[in-house]
């Protein structure tokens, strides 16, 4: 089992930026793939960043390329998704994902967080 937990999320002005960490409470973190998702009310949950376990694949969707960077900390069991430029558009609960396989991680992870409430001003 692999327990997630989400912080960083708040509110901010369209241009600013955000640090979301999601913290993983498993020994053997290095072997998971880690990934992002966002849930805007009314829209369905989308993948919005993931990075392998060893973190040497990384995906993006589209609309936060150049904008998003996703990181992991292997020592401290813990991911990151660092959000400038931020835009209204970014308003949504945040996940943290976790499964041990980067294919699934970005489709259908195995395990998720409780979620982090994003909003961003315009």
């Amino acid at each position: 089992q692999v327990q997630l937990v989400e912080s960083g999320g708040g509110l901010v002005q369209a241009g600013g930026s955000l640090r979301l960490s999601c913290a993983a409470s498993t020994g053997t973190f290095n072997r998971y793939a880690m990934g992002w998702f966002r849930q805007a009310p009314g829209k369905e949950r989308e993948a919005v960043a993931a990075m392998s376990w060893y973190g040497d694949r990384t995906f993006y969707v589209d609309s936060v390329k150049g904008r998003f960077t996703i990181s992991r900390d292997n020592a401290d069991d813990t991911i990151y998704l660092q959000m400038n430029s931020l835009k209204p558009e970014d308003t949504a609960v945040y996940y943290c994902a976790a499964d041990g396989t980067f294919a699934n991680v970005v489709v259908r992870p195995n395990y998720w967080g409780q979620g982090t409430q994003v909003t961003v001003s315009s």
